[in-house]
């Protein structure tokens, strides 16, 4: 309907302008004034059809008719299309070729200065939108922003639908509407809608109500534009431009945006992970003496002590659990330590068996009989390793099968040379109660302990995987985690045999 207003509009300025020229054509004729006066007034009079209207066509239109009302009213004969002087077909051909140069040219220079002012229009409206984005505090403010900018410029009620950090949209979007206010509405069904529009290959999405146009971010779906459906048929050319021009704005400020939550996310991370290491190391220090004390104190009663006295078995009762509170503080401090990155890793070749064998004296205090069985190459393997820390490596992976094996179920250590990698491989299985699927994802985390009730009163409080983790992998080496076929847990660390003597970690 408005593009037949236009065309109507456009038809009554052409035939005004060139009626208003016969007219003043018949007067100069009345005047007894020369037919060329009558010819510029023509031509004048298509110039300014040419300024009046938009398109050629209405300027050719305005020359073909100055052409036939010419020759009509101002040769002879007149009131007649003939031609009998020679000299007015001159005339004519003249005056029509000037006319239509000069509305050409009119018509393109009218052109170029709309084009200019849409470009000003443009460039005004993209450097006052990328101001106001670069002050925006919030994703809320920025669509707020985005949309006011779009509103303002296309003159719609547009719509925006932010994204979180992770992709999912928000419950809620802004919405502008014609008095300017910005009102916040439901969004139905988020995740249908995600799946409609989260199409990269596809500029946008038809919905019942808008146009949806998705805006990307570096790595994921960051917001959707909606644009009314009336608006979004009609856009032309340079309306499209603006419009991408727009979000490639929004795109960049919700990027930035995002990348400053995530900083300030890690610094506070950061900040945190501080304050619990010292205040962990600081327990461990303060907890270490009198535990070194008390433990000392038991075995002092137990040696002091008949076996069958009831004096001797809370002695030794006092004894382990010392003991195993000693070995978590022992936990506690290697782990921030390599927090901490303050930990010396000093490595060199270093016979396997010895390692593993410092390790089982170990747990021959902790685990009393229990029977570990060692399989282990006949020839000698050496591994560039910190053979301290690697001692440790086995003494947790082990303590933690003890907890969750029974005493008549086997452990297994398992060392071998993979020659075809490089590498060292070592094992240690059980065949206890296995770890739960859920779990294995997070069995590494500082802290984090299977869901499962442990048999033992002394239960571990998620250090000792992870700080086997650290020190695998700060001998460039990796750690997994499995559950065997017919039960049980295997844990399975390498480490590379080709050594770096000026390691340090």
């Amino acid at each position: 309907m408005n593009q037949t207003i236009k065309i109507f509009r456009n038809l009554a300025v052409t035939f005004s302008f060139i009626v208003l020229a016969t007219v003043l054509g018949v007067l100069f004729q009345f005047w007894d004034f020369q037919p060329a006066n009558t010819v510029l007034v023509y031509v004048f009079f298509v110039m300014l059809t040419s300024r009046f209207t938009k398109g050629y066509c209405y300027g050719l239109l305005a020359t073909v008719l100055s052409f036939l009302l010419f020759n009509w009213f101002f040769t002879e004969p007149y009131y007649s299309l003939k031609i009998n002087d020679p000299m007015y077909i001159i005339t004519i051909i003249i005056m029509t070729v000037t006319a239509t140069v000069t509305s050409a040219l009119t018509s393109k220079v009218k052109q170029a200065a709309t084009e200019a002012q849409e470009k000003e229009a443009e460039s005004n409206a993209l450097y006052q939108m990328t101001n106001n984005l670069t002050d925006a505090e919030s994703a809320e403010k920025i669509a707020s922003i985005a949309v006011r900018t779009v509103c303002s410029t296309l003159s719609c009620t547009a719509a925006f639908i932010c994204c979180d950090e992770k992709g999912a949209f928000q419950p809620t979007f802004i919405q502008q509407k014609e008095n300017g206010q910005q009102i916040h509405r439901e969004l139905t069904d988020p995740n249908a809608f995600k799946k409609r529009v989260d199409n990269p290959h596809t500029p946008y999405e038809i919905g019942s109500e808008f146009f949806n146009f998705p805006i990307y971010g570096r790595t994921q779906l960051l917001a959707v534009l909606c644009l009314p459906r009336e608006i979004g048929e009609n856009l032309n050319k340079s309306q499209t431009r603006l419009l991408h021009s727009m979000m490639e704005s929004v795109s960049l400020a919700l990027d930035r945006f995002h990348s400053l939550e995530e900083q300030t996310r890690s610094h506070e991370e950061t900040i945190r992970e501080r304050y619990r290491g010292n205040l962990l190391r600081a327990i461990s220090h303060d907890l270490r003496t009198p535990l070194s004390g008390i433990m000392g104190t038991s075995e002092m009663l137990m040696d002091m002590t008949e076996h069958d006295d009831p004096r001797y078995a809370m002695a030794k009762d006092i004894y382990e659990d010392a003991d195993w509170l000693h070995g978590l503080v022992e936990n506690i401090l290697n782990l921030t330590k390599f927090q901490d990155g303050c930990f010396a890793l000093h490595k060199q070749p270093e016979a396997v068996e010895e390692v593993i064998g410092a390790a089982l004296l170990v747990m021959e205090k902790r685990a009393g009989e229990r029977e570990f069985n060692v399989n282990i190459p006949d020839n000698l393997l050496l591994v560039p390793m910190d053979a301290r820390l690697i001692a440790q490596v086995f003494v947790n992976l082990l303590d933690n099968a003890v907890k969750h094996t029974p005493a008549d179920a086997e452990i297994t250590i398992c060392a071998e040379e993979d020659t075809a990698h490089g590498l060292a491989r070592f094992s240690v299985a059980d065949r206890g109660s296995g770890i739960p699927e859920d779990a294995l994802p997070n069995i590494f985390k500082m802290f984090y302990t299977a869901g499962r009730k442990e048999s033992s009163t002394q239960k571990g409080v998620g250090l000792g995987l992870s700080i086997c983790q650290s020190i695998v992998e700060a001998h460039g080496g990796t750690i997994t985690a499995q559950n065997r076929a017919g039960g049980g847990a295997e844990f399975v660390f390498t480490l590379p045999m080709e050594a770096d003597t000026n390691e340090q970690t």
